[in-house]
């Protein structure tokens, strides 16, 4: 196409967006004012001048690719574009129903991929993946316009296949180059120990379903074996759908709200306790970390809000939400968010995370230092009788929780 008529097709274009704008603004007779239209005519000004006034002649199709991208970008993690050729491979990698995984939960931050948690006895821990560590890559594309389904479904395949990484971990600059051998997960255990006679710990890797139910069989025995009391130490806990946070939060709640689902165009919905699910009654405490994301934070916001038990530790990830794929005319798709979750007190999830009741001092930093280990104990393993949260949550459950500083 010759200078001349990309100028006169993106003229045309510009003009299109003009008319759109006023047709759509015109229409909304209750609009209180034209910031859509207003906004539209930006884009097209700025448009008008990288075709005019860029160093080369644009690549018009990469331009709009790119504002598209960095449009859905900046609306929060989980929303993102997908062009044509991005969303029917989406698609196809979605429907091979490939066995392989990473053992990776995951979101975005500073514009790239970062892991949340790891999964025990997974390719990501066999690999020495972190908590916080940065991919910047996968299997060679940059994740710096990758939505995170697109990063989750290029880390799936057959099991003993490789998927190459490249890493940036905390406090070093240049990225690793790492080999991710997908397999096929066992389904993660729930950790149980016993702490100063009566007290029950139990570790949760993930929330997902099966999960539930087997929290739901723990509890039953726990009382059973001369358990009176409980700490649930959620840190690392990053997996599992938020109906799985819901339902796990009904067997410690008699009454009360768990949670509330809200959007601009989403019915909202209020999801609350059942006395009839409750299966634990005794006290409580729950840990957490900044790896704690999505369906352990409804449970953790529910057990806080209603003040059913103390949490302890640091403000978690933020990440309970809702997506829908909208498939688009030319091919394209967005996935967007269409609704977050609200803690019981009224708070976005997603926005604030869910702040600790009590919160870690500094005495608790040093001592983990000291035992140099992060506030989450390795995967796979249970809190050591030296990690001073899993101490200030035993305080707590035992009916000393008046000397334990209160988070504000």
């Amino acid at each position: 196409m010759s200078r001349l008529m990309k100028q006169i097709a993106i003229s045309l274009s510009i003009l299109i967006l003009v008319f759109t704008a006023v047709g759509f603004v015109m229409a909304k007779a209750n609009a209180p004012d034209d910031k859509t239209y207003r906004s539209l005519t930006v884009y097209s000004e700025v448009l008008e001048h990288v075709q005019r006034d860029y160093v080369e002649d644009p690549d018009i199709h990469q331009v709009t690719s790119g504002a598209l991208h960095g449009l859905l970008d900046s609306l929060d993690p989980d929303s993102s574009y997908l062009s044509p050729l991005e969303y029917t491979d989406y698609k196809e990698r979605i429907q091979s129903k490939a066995t392989g995984t990473s053992g990776l939960a995951l979101s975005k931050r500073n514009g790239y991929i970062i892991v949340i948690s790891v999964l025990p006895d997974s390719p990501g821990l066999q690999a020495g993946l972190k908590s916080g560590d940065y991919i910047e890559s996968i299997a060679g594309f940059t994740t710096s316009q990758m939505s995170i389904g697109q990063a989750r479904v290029l880390m799936t395949g057959q099991p003993g296949s490789t998927v190459k990484l490249s890493v940036i971990r905390r406090s070093k600059v240049e990225p690793e180059q790492v080999d991710l051998v997908l397999a096929k997960i066992p389904e993660p255990k729930i950790l149980e120990e016993r702490f100063e006679g009566d007290i029950a710990y139990l570790r949760l890797p993930a929330l997902d379903g099966g999960t539930v139910g087997r929290l739901r069989e723990k509890l039953t025995q726990l009382e059973g074996k001369g358990a009176h009391k409980l700490v649930l130490d959620l840190r690392d806990c990053a997996i599992g759908e938020p109906a799985d946070g819901v339902a796990a939060a009904q067997l410690f709640l008699p009454a009360g709200t768990v949670a509330s689902l809200k959007g601009q165009t989403v019915s909202e919905q209020t999801f609350s306790a059942d006395a009839s699910k409750q299966v634990w009654k005794a006290p409580v405490a729950v840990l957490l970390s900044n790896g704690t994301a999505g369906a352990a934070e409804i449970l953790a916001a529910a057990l806080s809000d209603n003040h059913r038990g103390e949490t302890i530790g640091d403000r978690t990830f933020g990440t309970a939400s809702w997506q829908r794929v909208i498939q688009l005319d030319d091919g394209s798709a967005l996935i967007l968010t269409i609704a977050n979750y609200y803690t019981p007190a009224g708070k976005s999830i997603p926005a604030e995370g869910v702040a600790p009741t009590v919160q870690e001092t500094a005495d608790d930093v040093a001592a983990l230092n000291d035992l140099q280990q992060t506030t989450s104990p390795p995967p796979g393993q249970v809190a050591s009788q030296d990690d001073p949260l899993l101490k200030k949550a035993i305080q707590i459950v035992q009916g000393n929780g008046a000397a334990v500083k209160k988070a504000a």
